[in-house]
């Protein structure tokens, strides 16, 4: 009964459920008319949902949107907006919600929301609560926490903790042995550094 039990999940983990495709337009966009042409360019995509789970090897599945879990093997860098766990190496998408633990990196290009943890943590931009924690923490603007040795940010809304920390902006305080906010007026300042 458990050697049963254990293939039927391993099945179920093994196995993506496509979701139903949804249809494009057929027809080629006219650039004669910005109009049409403009109406033409913003139809739906193709939807492909993987549920619960699935790996994603290298480029494979390429797919604009998943929900659940994503275990990469050894980086997956072709699924678009990611909602749930991402677990394995390397995990790379455009948006991201939920929790990433990948060992060497972690990469949200545009926008994400949650956790990341690993080696080499990178956001776009997070403007719902984000927590980064790993060696290397970057993002262009973050509202939340970095915690690592080096914490980088354009924009921050909380709090980086690590050896060195720097941002362009900062709203809240620095924890470290190197703290650099380059629009304050107290540009530098061991230990602690605030940003208001």
């Amino acid at each position: 009964m458990k050697k049963t039990t254990m293939f039927a999940i391993i099945a179920a983990l093994a196995t993506p459920v496509f979701a139903q495709e949804s249809a494009l337009p057929d027809s080629d966009i006219n650039l004669d008319n910005p109009e049409e042409a403009a109406v033409q360019a913003e139809a739906p995509r193709k939807q492909f949902a993987q549920w619960p789970a699935f790996f994603a090897i290298g480029e494979y599945p390429h797919t604009p949107d998943l929900v659940g879990l994503r275990i990469t093997i050894p980086y997956s860098t072709k699924q678009e907006n990611v909602t749930g766990i991402d677990l394995g190496l390397w995990g790379r998408s455009q948006y991201f919600e939920g929790l990433q633990l990948n060992i060497l990196r972690n990469d949200a290009k545009d926008r994400a929301s949650g956790i990341q943890v690993g080696f080499y943590n990178s956001i776009g931009q997070a403007e719902l609560i984000a927590i980064q924690a790993g060696l290397w923490n970057e993002a262009f603007s973050i509202c939340g926490l970095q915690a690592g040795l080096v914490n980088l940010a354009g924009e921050i809304s909380g709090f980086q903790v690590g050896l060195i920390n720097r941002c362009e902006e900062m709203y809240g305080f620095q924890v470290g042995l190197i703290n650099v906010i380059r629009d304050a007026e107290l540009q530098f300042c061991p230990i602690l550094n605030v940003g208001f």
